[in-house]
């Protein structure tokens, strides 16, 4: 097996361990990168007047500068050596032309970046462009990346996952009845008795159990899953907004207006995918599939939660409840009609409809849209794929019976699990970016770099186990990033009521 082989320099030796290599440098330049940026936002370069070594000025500066700014050079000393090694073992291994050109270029990259940072501390900030070294690092990030992604795709590939024949480009108009028809074709077992199911489903005799076994399935239709992760979202935008100033009021009312309206978009998705639930195992038990709730009612239902989550918005700002309408019609119409049964970009555009209580969030403090709350968005939309994308492989079978194109069934497992990574990355880098517009702190920046670590460990796992299992923990494993990354931006802004540094 080409990736047990020894096929690289010891003490790697095997492709498998290459690709931990190249994932621990990919991560160590990460962690570089939010101690970079955590210098530069604090000011700590200015406890260091000299290179390489770190001198405090006469008149001290405060010590946890100092300590921040000589954690940063060591950093970069052991984040180098790593980019040197993988350098070399990518010149004397069995790698492919373009990761090793990708490697290389960050490797030189890095050094330039020394330099960058060596005229920074000599000669002072103004000597370099602004946000010349922190670019580069971005740079550098990517490049390791990119031969992470491509080297994972070599080792652990398949040549004939090309994804199953649908009628029409993966990104074209539509994926109509013929979608139907081929995956029929390719897959030869029949789909589960979902309508057997529902022609034989028996309600209790018992009026209570009946009320409780409706009540639920009402619940159900609310997609409560998915509650505790948007709010989350909502209670961040709203913790950068205001900081400990936020009142419960408003905690309240945003939160309130956001677990209706994720209702009534849960409930129109109900509705409108009810054939296609009956024809997917892992939908074929809800309650409009399974006839348990009537349309009709199911449509009033998520009118109600329209109109009384619009309400409490209304409470707050007009702008709260332009946008959580915005949320539960992107949702209901944009992505459930439009994008997820039309395009293998599903996914990724439908992204947004996670993104929106971010700004949500913010507008109830501020009544308006800031770059911060955007830039929270933009993390949550570009964590999405990532996120999804695991999901999407562990019941590649079950969407191939809906005729959804995602992309494990349009292109393939392989391409997929490439996807994952490139996102991940770019989830990774928007949550640089989130650290350098706010007065976020070493909470954050631990969280992001322990949990972001678990969650690319995770994926490149996938990578080689291929595995429904495999799937799973790397979806866990985005969840769990994702809630620990939210529950350290609250922490932050609302526990942390001076600056760290």
């Amino acid at each position: 097996m080409a990736t047990e082989s020894e096929s690289f320099p010891r003490p790697i030796g095997t492709r498998r361990r290459f690709s931990g290599l190249l994932a621990a440098t990919a991560l160590g330049v990460y962690l570089l990168l939010i101690v970079g940026a955590t210098t530069s936002l604090t000011d700590a370069a200015a406890a260091c007047s000299t290179w390489p070594t770190c001198h405090a000025p006469a008149d001290p500066l405060n010590q946890t500068q100092l300590v921040v700014a000589w954690g940063h050079r060591l950093a970069a000393v052991l984040v180098g050596l790593l980019v040197a090694v993988t350098a070399l073992a990518a010149l004397f291994g069995d790698v492919s032309r373009r990761v090793q050109a990708a490697i290389l270029v960050g490797t030189v990259l890095y050094a330039v970046q020394i330099g960058v940072g060596a005229a920074t501390a000599v000669l002072g900030p103004a000597a370099v462009v602004p946000g010349l070294h922190l670019g580069l690092g971005l740079v550098i990030f990517t490049a390791i990346v990119l031969a992470l992604a491509w080297d994972l795709e070599l080792a652990t590939g398949s040549a004939d996952d090309d994804g199953l024949e649908f009628g029409t480009p993966a990104d074209g108009p539509s994926v109509s009845a013929s979608a139907s028809a081929s995956t029929a074709s390719s897959e030869p077992e029949p789909a589960p008795a979902a309508d057997d199911a529902t022609a034989g489903l028996s309600l209790p005799e018992s009026r209570l159990a009946r009320a409780r076994l409706t009540a639920f399935a009402y619940f159900k239709m609310m997609k409560p899953r998915l509650m505790w992760l948007l709010c989350l979202v909502a209670a961040a935008g709203m913790a950068l907004a205001a900081g400990p100033a936020l009142t419960p009021d408003v905690i309240l009312a945003t939160l309130g207006g956001g677990v209706l309206a994720i209702g009534a978009s849960g409930t129109f998705n109900h509705v409108l995918e009810r054939d296609v639930d009956k024809r997917m195992s892992r939908t074929a038990d809800r309650p409009l599939a399974t006839e348990l709730i009537p349309v009709r009612n199911a449509m009033l239902f998520g009118l109600f939660l329209t109109a009384a989550s619009l309400s409490v918005f209304l409470t707050i700002n007009m702008l709260a409840a332009a946008l959580g309408l915005a949320a539960i019609l992107f949702y209901s119409v944009v992505y459930t009609l439009l994008l997820k049964p039309n395009t293998v970009q599903n996914t990724v555009i439908g992204g947004a409809a996670g993104a929106l209580p971010a700004l949500i969030g913010w507008a109830a403090v501020t009544n308006e849209i800031g770059l911060p709350g955007l830039a929270l968005a933009g993390v949550i939309f570009l964590w999405t794929p990532a996120h999804f994308y695991n999901l999407a492989l562990a019941y590649k079978d079950d969407y191939a019976r809906g005729g959804f194109p995602m992309m494990p069934v349009v292109r393939g497992e392989t391409e997929t699990r490439k996807h994952i990574i490139y996102y991940l990355a770019a989830t990774l880098v928007s949550t640089v970016a989130l650290a350098w517009i706010t007065d976020l702190g070493a909470l954050y920046a631990g969280t992001v770099v322990l949990f972001g670590g678990i969650f690319l460990w995770a994926a490149i796992v996938l990578h080689f186990e291929q595995t429904e299992a495999a799937a799973f923990r790397a979806f866990h494993a985005s969840n769990a990033f994702l809630g620990a990354v939210l529950v350290a931006i609250l922490v932050d802004a609302l526990v942390v009521t001076t600056p760290l540094f």
